[in-house]
């Protein structure tokens, strides 16, 4: 049985240093500190008309709440309360991780390693998926500490849930597969419900929690924005993406509500996010 154990400096500290040097990276591979951004590198392949299953451009925006998350996480796990959580001592190491694969992501990128990018955005994945599942059966001590994680690694991993797909396709286009093939749409729209339905698991599985959904939501949506203008424009692929979007929408809305309803009154002291 867990008991606050007071956690020393030095794993708190290494934590933020990662996630630190991941925003910077992000910031790097933005352009804005002389690197090229992300939708230019790689031969332009992992830009918003690159595949069928490329976002629209806006939808990197979410990479700023993801930051700003984790910079909040990053301050916060250094507090007291934070370093006597046994939850934040399963989580922390995980989320340190996390950074360091984000930068490691931005740094292959750079050098138009795109299949290797790919074996990063997996692992990645894989390392948000066991946070995910952690924070879903281990108890958070304060609204603070459910917040702050949910809104934070919620979002993180819906996106990049997204970005791992697309990730995955630019990289098969680069080495030709589906070109011209007159299954490719029926592959991206199979794709958008492929990643509702799994949108839609994390909900159940979560109890009522939204916030993947809700990122996944986003990614989906801009999927279909991207087809819809641009220079790889389908009707067909942008609906799929539309009513994928949409139908995860309202499932996420409903079953978080009902999940809620049915849990016992002295259990819903907050609300998650």
């Amino acid at each position: 049985m867990d008991t606050n154990v007071n956690v020393g400096p030095t794993v708190p500290i290494l934590t933020t240093a990662a996630v630190m040097a991941a925003i910077v990276g992000a910031f790097y591979g933005s352009g804005a500190a002389g690197g090229t951004p992300v939708q230019d590198a790689a031969q332009g392949r992992l830009g918003a008309d690159s595949t069928l299953l490329a976002p629209g451009s806006g939808a990197f925006s979410i990479w700023s709440l993801v930051y700003a998350g984790l910079a909040v996480y990053a301050i916060w796990q250094l507090t007291r309360k934070a370093r006597q959580s046994p939850t934040q001592r399963r989580l922390r190491p995980l989320a340190a991780v996390s950074a360091i694969l984000n930068a490691l992501w931005l740094g292959v990128v750079q050098l138009n390693w795109l299949g290797f990018s790919v074996v990063v955005i997996l692992v990645l994945l894989l390392v948000l998926i066991r946070m995910f599942m952690l924070m879903v059966k281990n108890p958070m001590e304060s609204a603070a500490e459910r917040w702050i994680m949910w809104a934070t690694f919620g979002p993180y991993l819906g996106w990049v849930s997204v970005a791992a797909v697309a990730n995955i396709a630019a990289w098969l286009a680069s080495l030709g597969l589906g070109r011209d093939a007159p299954w490719i749409e029926t592959a991206a729209i199979a794709m958008c419900v492929v990643a509702a339905l799994i949108g839609a698991g994390t909900v159940v599985y979560s109890r009522g929690h939204v916030s993947v959904a809700l990122a996944m939501i986003w990614g989906i949506a801009w999927i279909g924005v991207g087809r819809s203008d641009g220079g790889l424009t389908t009707a067909t692929v942008a609906l799929g993406a539309f009513v994928s979007a949409g139908i995860l929408l309202v499932f996420a809305a409903a079953a978080a509500w009902r999940l809620r309803s049915a849990e016992p009154t002295t259990k819903r002291t907050t609300v998650h996010p």
